[in-house]
């Protein structure tokens, strides 16, 4: 499985010192890995994949929070 094993070191990849560009690209590969493992989970239904996903986005969802930045008052 080697989208699994892509996925798992997208997972253990460090997010400090990132430009906004490399946020960018990281989120689309989150997305993209979240999309690819979705289509192997509707097949299999193997609940270690969704932890995978799961965990996934919350990564992605921290890196789309920081490219927001903070709202004004």
């Amino acid at each position: 499985m080697q989208l699994i094993d892509k996925a798992l070191e997208f997972e253990e990849r460090k997010m400090v010192n990132m430009s906004t560009s490399d946020r960018v690209a990281a989120s689309r590969e989150a997305k993209s890995l979240i999309l690819d493992l979705n289509e192997i989970y509707k097949k299999t239904k193997d609940p270690e994949i969704m932890d995978i996903m799961k965990r996934l986005t919350v990564k992605k969802q921290k890196i789309e929070k920081r490219l927001k930045g903070v709202p004004t008052v």
